[in-house]
């Protein structure tokens, strides 16, 4: 297979990543297939995906006839066997081990044989994903940023036994989509969140320590190493509980550097996610 026999793109989980992966494919005019295991998910992937489009019509960077084109590429189930003919599927579930590779195992049975098998993972072994199948060499890391249609990067992660085609048909496809890549080999973390989460908790637990206040910290990040968020505000962005969910996985895998912060575990504990909770380190509408 190579980028010119790409049509078909399928997406599992209809979620903040699924859709936005959903989206800038048919946005670059491929087909998409978005499956998620019940409709009012899948109903509200379509809602995000049509605010989001609503945005870009309102900031003009996309007509609304462009908008509703886009929108009227992507099809929504909740019948995994409804991606078979898909050239490529990327897997945007739950971050749970178990969860993606009982997808990837049925997706060894449905998918055609030289199709593009991708995981949106940011911290869990595509190794480990791969082996759920007997086609460990088409397995590849796909891993968006977020917000998807917003993120400029994606990082693409080599499993043990991808195949070197593979790897650089997902670079191409990515650069399709009008994404920049670059290249991590299969260890925790890859190359963005084994470094982001140290430097999470890390802006955390200077905030928990009384350093400064929260929107000093922020500001001294912003304004002193030219990033666009401070930890604080990238945390609530992202949202406390995968920010957890990270840490701890890493945690596990490389050791105390990566302990999470006490004050993000009491906040998760709180139910104070973020901005999706309308209140994090700071408060939103």
């Amino acid at each position: 297979m190579d980028l010119e026999t790409i049509d078909r793109v399928g997406v599992v989980g209809a979620g903040t990543m699924g859709s936005g992966i959903a989206q800038v494919a048919a946005t670059q005019g491929y087909d998409v297939v978005m499956r998620d295991i019940e409709q009012e998910y899948l109903d509200s992937g379509f809602d995000t995906i049509d605010d989001s489009l609503d945005r870009l019509v309102s900031n003009e960077t996309l007509s609304e006839d462009e908008a509703e084109a886009v929108r009227d590429r992507i099809a929504g189930t909740t019948d995994l066997e409804e991606l078979a003919d898909c050239d490529v599927i990327v897997e945007a579930a739950l971050e749970e081990l178990e969860i993606k590779r009982d997808i990837f195992e049925d997706l060894d049975d449905i998918a055609a044989e030289d199709a593009l098998l991708a995981t949106n993972t940011s911290t869990l072994s595509i190794t480990s994903i791969a082996s759920a199948t007997d086609r460990a060499e088409s397995v590849v890391g796909l891993h968006f940023m977020n917000p998807v249609p917003i993120m400029e990067g994606v990082e693409v992660v080599v499993g043990e036994n991808t195949d070197p085609e593979i790897v650089d048909l997902a670079h191409e496809f990515a650069e399709d989509l009008e994404k920049t890549t670059w290249e991590s080999d299969d260890k925790p973390g890859f190359v963005t969140n084994r470094i982001l989460m140290p430097w999470i908790n890390e802006g955390i637990r200077a905030f928990d320590e009384g350093v400064a206040t929260k929107a000093d910290i922020d500001a001294g990040m912003e304004l002193g190493t030219n990033v666009p968020m401070g930890p604080l505000t990238l945390a609530d962005h992202i949202g406390l509980d995968i920010c957890l969910h990270a840490s701890e996985t890493l945690h596990e895998e490389l050791g105390d550097r990566y302990k999470p912060a006490y004050l993000l575990k009491r906040k998760v504990e709180a139910g104070e996610l973020g901005k999706k909770t309308g209140s994090g380190f700071y408060e939103y509408d």
